[in-house]
């Protein structure tokens, strides 16, 4: 009878498949997961503060300059988070646990915000990443804090909105003017977008959709695909989220084939890429992690059924592409100082101090090819894992192919069909 209830609270907007097209399957090229539990234990040895459940700049701090180190903690946690999600679903309870740790310690010290006990500082942009992984917790645990706290920091960067002739902006950092960019409303954009899906309130949307139009009448946003000059995949990646994530919602067309834009923008353009693999963007905390942004947000381009399965497979190509190479050039012997560079075609400089954000990026790259490629090849083969069924029903999952509880609201997927559920 509850889940009766559930589906008629449910408003039926069009068919769709998100775990991933058989289409697919015959471009996977192996088994990634291996690969990625080894990249994850080299991240955890060598750069999680296991006291705080923050990251360290370089191994074990040896250069002493993670102090400041916020909005690269985001994305250093999601890969944990994407990795735990994994466990549960494979039932591995004890790894399930010991990451669902790292991501409590990671709460409640506030990300390594150097604010110190509080989620806001000066940096909107920060905020906005900051804000997607919490609600990325609350997906993967189900746990009503991790939305909420979103809320509360989105509150804070929406009450730093200002008005030009091009629309409604935001500041990258509250002591500047004037500082709207891409790296700035494209996860206020997506992180509004979300929290419009949870609590319907159409204010959110609203920003959401005022954020993106403001990118394109400034002409920050290009029409060749660039999210701002110069393209760095970070800005691609997220903005081709936000686009993905209003379509859904709107069911304009526009955004839908921008996702794609921008996502092969980095792919595929030399600005972005060097020798058909994604380019060193640069050495120093923020830009080594820049690619850990993108590709979580090109696999779930992926997995989005509603997506030209052509356009799909591209990306799909692209990502292993990039992951082949990484394993291709990484140390095995010196396992678990098994280093990522900062570009995925060559080796790790042994001369160097070791990179948090370059880890993290390739931690990301192995966990999310591996996220990609088990739910196409699980598809296509008819495997239905036990811990995603119930005896009343088919699981649920929201639009990245995460299982989310009967208390998820937004847009859900359930038997091959999307909802809204408010």
């Amino acid at each position: 009878m509850k889940k009766n209830i559930i589906l008629g609270m449910m408003l039926v907007l069009n068919v769709l498949g998100l775990s991933a097209s058989t289409d697919l399957v015959d471009y996977v090229r192996g088994d990634y997961e291996g690969k990625a539990d080894s990249l994850e234990y080299c991240l955890v040895e060598n750069f999680l503060n296991k006291q705080k459940g923050t990251f360290w700049g370089s191994p074990n701090d040896v250069k002493g300059d993670s102090w400041n180190m916020y909005w690269q903690q985001a994305h250093a946690i999601d890969v944990i988070v994407y990795a735990y999600e994994r466990y549960v679903k494979e039932g591995n309870t004890a790894k399930a646990n010991e990451y669902k740790g790292y991501m409590d310690l990671w709460f409640t010290n506030h990300g390594n915000n150097w604010r110190g006990g509080t989620w806001t500082n000066e940096f909107t942009d920060d905020m906005g990443w900051i804000g997607l992984a919490i609600f990325h917790m609350g997906d993967a645990t189900g746990q009503t804090k991790y939305y909420r706290t979103a809320k509360s920091i989105y509150t804070t960067i929406a009450s730093r909105k200002k008005q030009d002739e091009y629309g409604t902006y935001l500041n990258q950092n509250i002591d500047h003017e004037y500082s709207p960019g891409t790296c700035t409303m494209a996860p206020a954009s997506l992180l509004a977008a979300k929290l419009y899906l949870y609590y319907g309130d159409e204010s959110y949307l609203e920003d959401a959709i005022a954020y993106y139009d403001y990118l394109v009448a400034k002409g920050i946003v290009k029409s060749d695909g660039r999210c701002e000059e110069p393209p760095l995949t970070y800005t691609q990646g997220t903005l081709a989220e936000a686009c993905r994530y209003l379509y859904h919602i709107t069911g304009t067309n526009d955004y839908k084939n921008k996702a794609y834009l921008y996502i092969n923008y980095a792919f595929t353009n030399g600005r972005c890429t060097n020798n058909g693999l994604l380019r060193d963007e640069g050495h120093d905390g923020n830009q080594s992690i820049f690619k850990a942004v993108l590709i979580p947000y090109a696999v779930n381009f992926v997995l989005d059924e509603d997506m030209a399965t052509v356009r799909r497979r591209t990306i799909l190509q692209k990502i292993q592409d990039n992951a082949d190479a990484l394993w291709e050039h990484l140390d095995k012997d010196a396992y678990p100082q098994m280093y990522c560079p900062y570009y995925w075609g060559t080796s790790f400089d042994n001369s160097e101090p070791a990179s948090m954000g370059a880890m993290v990026s390739g931690a990301s790259l192995f966990e999310n090819t591996t996220r990609v490629t088990k739910a196409i090849t699980e598809q296509a083969m008819g495997i239905e894992q036990a811990s995603v069924i119930d005896n009343e029903s088919d699981a649920v999952y929201n639009i990245n192919g995460q299982k989310v509880t009967d208390s998820y609201k937004g847009i859900i997927i359930r038997n091959g069909r999307k909802y809204v559920r408010k």
